[in-house]
């Protein structure tokens, strides 16, 4: 087996994607200060400043009083972490892994939801997205292929539950993946590349899973079960994954914490996505703030059947990202009204549906007698750019009149996968950032140059290549002397640059912009003092932090280990005597 230098010991994990979780010896979860479960939320979208408003009230919203109450008490006995940055990119995929692993891309090796590794096989099938099928050959050389893990993997993503057979109406799980969807390695028989086994080290759930405790996690996607790192997926024991660009449905016996019935949609109009409508998505969210309440009174995510109450639990919320950006057709804009972050309306309805969310799990886990032994830890795997409205600038526009990308410029330089010439394939990677994996990385210098030549036009700020890359990541190439996933070329554009033609966007995600970034992190428990950290802090931090207040030991992270992670400061966390 490949053996690194020091100076390429991140790329060791790269080999070892079946790495099963480390083992801790079978014991009783319970930390030293009488922690036994962690709730972890992620609010996806939720800047530093939309907690500091919403807590302490801004003029002309809800008559200046906070309008976010549930947060802001939590906040009376929490420590905000008020400079906190996600991974960059900045994209959901690497957010959340960032999170659960304590590592950032160069570690994990997940860039982006759409990405590219250089090392393994198109799908046996042409994934729902587009992803085409191509050859593989066990043993041979590997051709590169596009990498996909969101709906594009589900059996049938136009339906809630994936399309897993024999699956209820809202809950597919692993069950809706579609192995025949998965790209594959051709170093293991072309076997097909799970979610799990996409992510180079082991996560909090398959630590906290070994050392014998109880784990639940429900996300938008079956493919975000890579939160349970590699080996056979089950790390996680009750996973929950209702698709969220499905069809939207009728959700009988579903109502909002805002008392909103789902029971029919609460917005006809907009039915082909949960993201396309402010009130439908409240209704998505909705299902998994359930599942959550089923785990906390000792069931499964349905409340079929009994189960412990999880050591380690949580959910993503998608109402405050979807009330950031979206423009509804008919129903008006989302987003801010100024640089200060004061939520329009839309977005103001989104931050409100949250907070009464996370109102009802706190009253919960009181009912339950759990309050007192939970960390509940909320944090963003991405934040939202920009704030400022008047600084929104799409690239190429809806009417493709703004300029064009940094993949159009390109096209003819990148591989077909990539390529915006491909009419059938998913499309380049770029949201408010650019990645670009070559045909030829040799290229890399001459792509670079048309760049620059077209850098007004691409409305570009920075162009990372070369060492620029490798200062942040492993340099790309394939081993023993590069990453197979680190892209040749990243362009963050101008502030407010946005790479799309969509009309119904004003701001996106995944660049490294501080509006991207800068996210809130709260821990909070009814024994904390309250505490305002500013000095920086990264959400790969919440990983070995979440094992600490377990009284596990944070150097049973694979990425912690090999970035020398730290627990987040000002945590009132005695060190476990494993670490």
């Amino acid at each position: 087996m490949f053996q690194p230098n020091k100076r390429t010991l991140a790329l060791a994990v790269f080999l070892t994607a079946s790495l099963p979780p480390t083992a801790l010896p079978q014991a009783q979860i319970s930390g030293p200060n009488g922690i036994r479960h962690v709730l972890l939320i992620s609010i996806d979208g939720m800047h530093a400043l939309d907690y500091l408003n919403c807590s302490l009230g801004v003029s002309g919203v809800n008559g200046g009083a906070p309008y976010c109450p549930n947060l802001a008490g939590l906040g009376n006995n929490g420590i905000n972490y008020v400079n906190t940055s996600t991974s960059k990119p900045s994209d959901s995929f690497p957010g959340l892994m960032a999170i659960v692993t304590g590592g950032s891309p160069r570690t994990v090796g997940a860039y982006y939801d759409v990405a590219y590794d250089r090392s393994l096989d198109a799908p046996a099938q042409t994934t729902g997205n587009g992803v085409a099928a191509g050859p593989c050959t066990a043993g041979a050389p590997p051709t590169g292929t596009r990498t996909e893990y969101d709906e594009g993997i589900d059996i049938d993503q136009t339906k809630l539950n994936g399309g897993a057979p024999g699956a209820g109406l809202t809950d597919g799980g692993i069950a809706s993946i579609n192995p025949a969807f998965l790209i594959r390695d051709p170093r293991r028989g072309c076997a097909p590349v799970y979610p799990w086994n996409f992510v180079r080290t082991n996560t909090i759930f398959g630590v906290v899973h070994a050392a014998g405790g109880y784990t639940a996690w429900s996300d938008k996607h079956p493919s975000y079960s890579s939160v349970a790192g590699p080996g056979d997926g089950r790390t996680v024991d009750d996973y929950y994954s209702p698709e969220i660009n499905s069809a939207v449905v009728n959700l009988p016996g579903v109502t909002t914490p805002t008392g909103v019935s789902c029971a029919t949609i609460p917005d006809p109009s907009q039915t082909g996505s949960w993201t396309d409508s402010f009130q439908n998505i409240q209704c998505y969210d909705t299902l998994k703030v359930n599942g959550i309440l089923n785990q906390i009174d000792g069931r499964t995510h349905n409340g079929q059947s009994r189960a412990p109450v999880p050591n380690l639990f949580g959910m993503n919320f998608q109402a405050v990202s979807v009330g950031q950006k979206l423009i509804e057709k008919n129903v008006g804009s989302g987003g801010y009204l100024d640089a200060t972050g004061t939520p329009s309306t839309a977005l103001l309805s989104e931050i409100q549906f949250v907070d009464a969310s996370i109102g009802a799990m706190i009253s919960e886990l009181k009912k339950q007698g759990l309050f007192n032994s939970t960390l509940i830890v909320i944090t963003a795997k991405h934040g939202q750019s920009p704030i400022d409205p008047n600084r929104f600038f799409p690239i190429p526009g809806p009417n493709g009149n703004n300029g064009n990308s940094p993949a159009t410029i390109l096209a003819n330089l990148l591989p077909s996968s990539e390529s915006p010439n491909n009419p059938n394939g998913i499309g380049p990677t770029e949201d408010d950032v650019s990645l670009l994996w070559l045909s030829d990385s040799s290229q890399t210098g001459n792509a670079v140059s048309m760049l620059e030549a077209n850098a007004a036009q691409a409305g570009i700020g920075e162009i990372l290549a070369g060492t620029a890359i490798a200062q942040l990541y492993n340099a790309p190439g394939l081993p023993p002397h590069g990453d197979p996933r680190t892209p040749d070329i990243i362009v963050t554009p101008n502030f407010g640059v946005v790479y799309t033609g969509s009309s119904k966007k004003l701001a996106e995600h995944g660049g490294f912009a501080h509006d991207d970034t800068n996210v809130m992190l709260l821990l909070s428990n009814p024994n904390f003092a309250r505490a305002l950290v500013s000095s920086t802090v990264q959400t790969a931090q919440v990983a070995p932090t979440i094992l600490q207040a377990l009284g596990l030991s944070p150097s049973a992270l694979q990425a912690v280990q090999m970035e020398g992670t730290p627990v987040l400061p000002a945590a009132p966390f005695q060190n476990p005597a494993a670490q």
